[in-house]
Order: C-alpha cells, then structure tokens, then sequence
C-alpha cells in the first residue's frame, strides 16, 4: 500500500443504496445486509493492500489503489449479483459511479486508512447522475481504462456533458444502456407478479437485446426509434385528416331537376302576361269603377311613412352594404401558436408529431408548435424522451430534464 500522506492518483468506485433514507429502519438493515454480502464477493479477487474501503451509511467508497481496472471489474461483478437478487424485497437498487483522480492517503479518526481529495468527489458526482442499477464513468476513467483492450473500449457509450451542483462539467460514459436494470426489474415484476405471458415474452426479448453485441443493438434502436417516428407521423396525419362531407338530404340529385325549356315554352303560349304579372297598384283601376270616373270601388292604399321617406332619399344616399368577408382556415376554426422551449444537452433532435424542428444548440431549442395536444420527443445520444403536452395559443412551454436525462 503506498505511504501515508502522499498524493496519488487512483480510481475510485462509488456506490449508493437508491431510496435508502426512505426506508423502515428494518428495511435499511435488511438492504445494508445485503449490500455488504454483495461487495464482499467482489471485491473477494482484489489484493487487501490495493484497496481502501470507506463506509458511507447508505453506500460505500472503494479507492483501488493498484491495477485500474479493478474498479469497473467490481463495478460489473456487483451489478451482475444485484441482477440476480431482483426478486427480493425490499428490491436493492444501487447507482455506481467511477473516476480517476488524485487523492491524499490519511487515517481517520480511529487511526484506519482513508482518502480524500478530488478524486473521491468527482467520483460520487458521477455516480449522482447514475439511474439505480446504472454504472457512469467520468471521462478520465474511460481515457485510461478504454486503452487497456478494444473489448472495454466497446462497454462505454458517451452520455454527454453534465453540470453538478457546484456548476462543474463532467463528460459521461455509460457501461451498456441506460434504464436496462430498471427496466429488466419492471419487466420481471409484470410477467411474474400477475401472470402475463406477455410479460414474460417481452423480458426474454430485452435479455436477447442486452446479449447481443453493440453494432446489434444500435441497429435495434434505430429500427424501434424508425418506428415510433414512422408511427407519430400516420397518427398525426389521421387526427387531422378533414371529415368526409355527408349528403344532404334536401339536395336534388341532377336527374331529378327537369329541363327549364320544357317548362317554360307551354307556359309562353298559353298564359297571357297579364295573367302572370299583376299590374301595380298605381296603374291598374279600382273594382267597379272606370278610370277618370267616381264610383263606389275600393279606397286606393295610402303609402306608409317609410316608403315616403324612402321616395324622397336621393339616389346619391342610397348605398349597398357587402358583408364583411370571414376567412377560415379549412376543416375547422383557425389555429394559434404556441412557444416551445427545449432546455437539453447540445446535440438533443426535438420532434413534434413525427416532424423534426431542430437540435438543441448552446442555447435553448424554441420552436413554434400549433395549439393542441401535441407529441414531443427528444432524442440524446442512445436515449429517446417522449412526453404529451398540450398546447395552448400564445402560452410557452418549457420542458428539459425529463425528457433528456
């Protein structure tokens, strides 16, 4: 072990118990009980003197002092026990984080050996942006550990750049996908806790996709993310496809409509014009009575006020009103906008009902997004964020962590 009170630079593994403080205190011994079985047997291969191990309460620190890639071999091995463990309860869900940094060899209040120094600190920042069952390795750690052989440069795939909250950047490398331990827990508690065969045909087909070699599962995730666009976009183009026009019941079909001559000319030479428009009241003479003559006939109709007054109106102040001209959009009332502002990493493709409006920059993504329930979905790096939201004209919305961390 190398001598107290110098500075080294060393990887050091961080583990978190996730949900820990939460649980009965009964609960907590149960998942420390645990937790310790779990480490004992992985760190059973490493050499006594090439370790420190610090007790946190709801997780552990481990420093390697000796070869580097003992901590991602820990890191595996007690991932791949706390796979077999899901099943129990309470279920023990640990995040892991690894870095490679200087820190300085003490002892602590009891005289045992200790550490402290950058990096320990980088290495539980890492491992606070871990999902549980996740392992996040800082950029450091993965230049050193990715030249050891192509088979480890193959396990990380690159995160992106994440801020802690000293305001700190730090470059994240993933070993395998993320969410793939939560999800095969989800999957497994489905199947088996109600009996769903599709459960269980769905958690053989993630194990087949977690086996399979990277070059595989990127092709998988390009055909699923293919999909879901593909999908978005025929759901998106029925909800907006016009309604057919229904037939009225009132119209007369063309067939139905006879032929004006054929009306018309009888009409003509039958009817004499007198017959079919009535003299005006002014021309034709009262009953019983001659033109020029008194007679006993009916009283001529006094014109009213207003038709007075519409005589006397000159032609000049007599003028026509067109009705104003609505213009609507088709199929509906008109649509407003809204404002959309994605706050994620540099790089993140936004798409808006299967059509893509941009990446996000330094800045922020805002787009223009038509009112209604609209789907949102950020692709980062390997993950994909989906969410629903709907929209309302001159409102802005803003979305970020939950749709690409």
């Amino acid at each position: 072990m190398a001598e107290r009170g110098k500075t080294i630079i060393c990887s050091v593994l961080f583990l978190d118990i996730a949900e820990y403080s939460r649980k009965s205190v009964s609960g907590q011994i149960s998942l420390k009980e645990r937790f310790n079985a779990y480490l004992s047997v992985a760190i059973r291969d490493v050499p006594i003197d090439d370790r420190i191990i610090l007790d946190t309460g709801d997780g552990a620190a481990l420093s390697f002092l000796g070869d580097v890639g003992d901590a991602l071999q820990v890191a595996l091995s007690m991932r791949e026990s706390l796979r077999e463990g899901l099943h129990m309860e309470p279920p023990l869900l640990v995040r892991m984080g690894i870095n490679l940094g200087p820190v300085r060899l003490i002892r602590d209040i009891n005289g045992q050996p200790n550490i402290v120094g950058d990096g320990i600190n980088v290495s539980q920042r890492v491992m606070g942006f871990a999902d549980p069952g996740q392992i996040l390795v800082s950029r450091t750690y993965y230049d050193a550990v990715s030249r050891l052989s192509p088979e480890y440069a193959g396990m990380f795939h690159y995160q992106g750049s994440r801020t802690d909250k000293h305001v700190r950047e730090h470059e994240i490398y993933a070993i395998g996908y993320p969410g793939e331990f939560t999800s095969t827990l989800t999957l497994s508690e489905g199947g088996r806790g109600k009996g769903d065969s599709t459960g269980v045909g769905m958690g053989r087909l993630m194990d087949a996709f977690w086996k399979a070699s990277p070059s595989m599962k990127l092709a998988y995730s390009a055909m699923l993310l293919a999909t879901a666009v593909a999908m978005a976009a025929i759901l998106a183009g029925l909800l907006r496809r016009p309604p057919a026009p229904q037939p009225d019941a009132n119209m007369v079909s063309p067939s139905q409509v006879t032929p004006a001559s054929s009306v018309l000319a009888p009409v003509s030479a039958v009817v004499p014009v007198s017959a079919v428009v009535p003299a005006s009241p002014a021309s034709a003479p009262a009953a019983g009575k001659e033109p020029g003559k008194k007679g006993t006939g009916a009283k001529p109709v006094k014109p009213k006020k207003k038709d007075k007054d519409k005589a006397k109106k000159k032609p000049h102040e007599e003028t026509t009103r067109t009705p104003p001209v609505v213009v609507e959009k088709p199929f509906g009332k008109p649509v407003g906008q809204a404002t959309l502002v994605v706050v994620c990493p540099e790089g993140a493709t936004v798409y808006v009902d299967g059509q893509t409006k941009g990446t996000v920059g330094r800045r922020p993504l805002t787009v223009q997004v038509d009112e209604g329930k609209r789907n949102v979905v950020v692709m980062y790096s390997s993950r994909m964020g989906t969410k629903s939201i709907v929209f309302q004209a001159g409102k802005t919305v803003k979305v970020g962590r939950e749709l690409c961390h």
